[in-house]
């Protein structure tokens, strides 16, 4: 488990997270174990690469042939104090889930109901 982070948002709000644990496997850790470390980007701007990440894959599935009536991602994301947000491992090597719908089309003429 990561230590906390504090990061404050672009209108001075603060959002305490649970920290990722770093590449060497090293944690955060805070002095008396309450203070959280100070996040050095705003909330906002650690989720830029999110949402870089989710703005790509929308316009894969929007501009490709599939033209789906709705899109949802899902993102798993981790939080660190010197990177930011990252797509954190889930079950596969990344965590992205995708979904896409289609909306029923009109009945075809013969398969519509007759009408009196």
């Amino acid at each position: 488990m990561g230590g906390l982070l504090e990061f404050k948002t672009e209108d001075g709000a603060l959002v305490v997270v649970e920290g990722a644990v770093d590449a060497s496997g090293a944690q955060l850790v805070s002095r008396g174990g309450q203070q959280p470390v100070q996040a050095a980007r705003t909330f906002e701007g650690a989720l830029d690469g999110v949402r870089a990440a989710a703005e790509s894959a929308l316009r894969v599935f929007r501009d490709g042939s599939l033209r789906p009536d709705s899109v949802e991602l899902e993102f798993g994301v981790k939080l660190s104090a010197e990177t930011g947000a990252i797509i954190a491992k889930g079950a596969a090597e990344g965590h992205l889930l995708v979904r896409l719908s289609w909306s029923p089309g009109p009945a075809a003429p013969e398969e519509a109901a007759p009408t009196s």
